[in-house]
C-alpha cells in the first residue's frame, strides 16, 4: 500500500526530504502551467507518452501521472518506447520497469539504427534523420492506438538550445513549440515540460532511482552543434545565474513590431498620425 505521498507506483520510495518535496512541487507546477497556457487538454484525449529511458522522459511520465491523479489532467495515458535497434540497447529495462510500475504501455521495435548508419555519411551527425524516422513511427503508433497526441519530454533547456541553433546556424527565429499540429493535421505534438529546467529533471530522476538509459547513438558524436550551444549557455548561466530563465521568458514575450519580419508586422502600413500599438 502506498502512503499519501506515493500516489502512484512511480513515486514509491520517493525521498521525504523538504528539498525533494519542493522539487516535486515545482515540477508539477511548471508542467501544469504549460498544459494550461497552451491548451493541451481536449475532451476524450488519449496521449502517447514517449519514453526513451532518459531522465527527461521518466520525469515526464511521473509528473503526468501525478497530474492525472490530482484531477488536473483528464486524459488517458499510454507510455511508448520505440526500440530503434541500437547495438547494446538494454531492451528489457523499460518493459520490466513499466510492468512493475503498472503503467499501460507499448514497446515497439523498429531498426532505424541500420537505416541511419547506412544513409548518413561518415562524420556527419545522425540527429536529423534519426529524429525524422522516430517521429514517423511514433505518429503511426499513435494512430494505431487511437491517440490524439504524441507527448515528448523536451524541456526548457532543449527549447533554448534549439532557438540558438536556429539563430546561429539556421538564420531564423524559431524553436520547439510546446504545442504543434503535425503535417497531416490529425495529431498534436505536446511538450508539457516546456517550462521545466533540465537540472530539475536530472535531480528528480536521480533521486527516484529510475533506470536511466543513455543515447549512445547521438551521445557518441563529438562536436555536435547542440553541445556547442549548451556550453555557451552554461557559460552565460555561470556568469549570470538565472540567465536561462530570462531568455526563456523572452521567447514568451515576442514583439513583432520590434523585429524585422515584414510578414509578421505591417511596416508598410505604418503612418505618422498612427499611434504605436506596441512599445
Amino acid at each position: 500500500m502506498l502512503d499519501s505521498d506515493d500516489i502512484h507506483a512511480l513515486f514509491a520510495n520517493a525521498p521525504k526530504t523538504t528539498e525533494f518535496k519542493k522539487l516535486r512541487k515545482r515540477l508539477v507546477r511548471d508542467t501544469a502551467a504549460s498544459i494550461e497556457d497552451y491548451a493541451m487538454v481536449e475532451p476524450g484525449a488519449k496521449w502517447l507518452v514517449c519514453l526513451s529511458g532518459g531522465k527527461d522522459s521518466y520525469t515526464l511520465l511521473a509528473i503526468l501521472h501525478e497530474l492525472q491523479w490530482r484531477g488536473l489532467l483528464p486524459v488517458d495515458l499510454l507510455a511508448c518506447n520505440l526500440d530503434q535497434g541500437q547495438p547494446g540497447f538494454p531492451a528489457t529495462v523499460l518493459p520490466e520497469f513499466l510492468e512493475k510500475m503498472g503503467v499501460p504501455h507499448r514497446i515497439e521495435y523498429q531498426d532505424t539504427y541500420s537505416i541511419v548508419m547506412d544513409k548518413v555519411p561518415q562524420g556527419r551527425t545522425f540527429c536529423a534523420l534519426c529524429s525524422r524516422l522516430r517521429r514517423g513511427n511514433l505518429y503511426r503508433i499513435a494512430r494505431e492506438e487511437g491517440c490524439t497526441a504524441v507527448v515528448l519530454g523536451h524541456h526548457r533547456d532543449d527549447i533554448l538550445e534549439t532557438f540558438f541553433m536556429n539563430l546561429f546556424h539556421g538564420g531564423r527565429l524559431a524553436t520547439m513549440p510546446p504545442k504543434l499540429l503535425n503535417e497531416d493535421g490529425d495529431l498534436f505534438v505536446y511538450r508539457p515540460l516546456a517550462q521545466v529546467a533540465e537540472a530539475d529533471c536530472e535531480k528528480f530522476a536521480t533521486a527516484m532511482g529510475y533506470p536511466i538509459i543513455p543515447c549512445d547513438l547521438c551521445g557518441s558524436q563529438d562536436g555536435l552543434q547542440r553541445q556547442q550551444v549548451k556550453q555557451i549557455l552554461d557559460g552565460w548561466e555561470a556568469r549570470s545565474p538565472g540567465r536561462r530563465q530570462v531568455m526563456f521568458r523572452a521567447l514568451m514575450n515576442a514583439r513583432p513590431s520590434h523585429l524585422l519580419d515584414p510578414s509578421l508586422f505591417d511596416f508598410a502600413g505604418l503612418a505618422r498620425d498612427q499611434k504605436e500599438t506596441e512599445s
